[in-house]
């Protein structure tokens, strides 16, 4: 994977909000929209777990304070998603934080574990491209880190949402947006 000068040392990938119940008004229109990036992103997740990169799931509580990632999995592994989320099921070596609101920096343990895995690049993927992927990668961005988004690693309820989302990541925050088949899994 080409990562625009990054060293297979410094580079992790985060999941975000894929183990999810779709417990939403909006749900049915985002299960359509996160069934094409299943198999994107479990590509890309095998390449880095066979370079031994890491990967961190960074989940949403869904207003349940008293959850944790088991509870979180095992909601999600019984709703409409149940089969995206089979497809993406954390392993034992991947990482898990729970974050309260949109952004997987706001109120979580996310900076601590990168700066101590040294992380300097981060890859995003996931939903809702438009809101979580999109304020995670924002947050990422005013703390210097390099972003590579893509495109058929996010999704968002509606096709045009995400499009306009990637392209803010694109043009503002300097994201790299080619499709994980375009980056070159080699330099991982």
């Amino acid at each position: 994977m080409e990562l625009n000068g990054a060293s297979r040392n410094n580079c992790a990938l985060l999941i975000i909000d894929m183990m999810n119940t779709l417990d939403f008004g909006e749900g049915p229109l985002l299960l359509r929209q996160m069934q094409p990036i299943i198999e994107p992103i479990r590509s890309l997740s095998a390449q880095m777990r066979a370079s031994g990169l890491p990967i961190v799931y960074v989940n949403d509580n869904a207003g349940k304070w008293r959850s944790d990632k088991d509870d979180i999995i095992h909601c999600a592994l019984r709703g409409p998603a149940a089969s995206c989320v089979q497809a993406l099921l954390p392993q034992p070596s991947d990482y898990f934080i729970v974050k309260p609101k949109h952004s997987g920096f706001f109120a979580t343990p996310l900076q601590a574990l990168l700066t101590s895995l040294e992380v300097r690049t981060l890859i995003l993927c996931g939903v809702a491209g438009n809101i979580c992927v999109l304020f995670t990668a924002n947050d990422a961005y005013m703390r210097d880190y390099r972003l590579i988004v893509p495109r058929d690693c996010c999704a968002s309820n509606v096709p045009e949402d995400n499009h306009y989302a990637l392209r803010m990541m694109e043009n503002v925050l300097q994201a790299d947006t080619r499709e994980q088949s375009e980056l070159d899994g080699n330099n991982l």
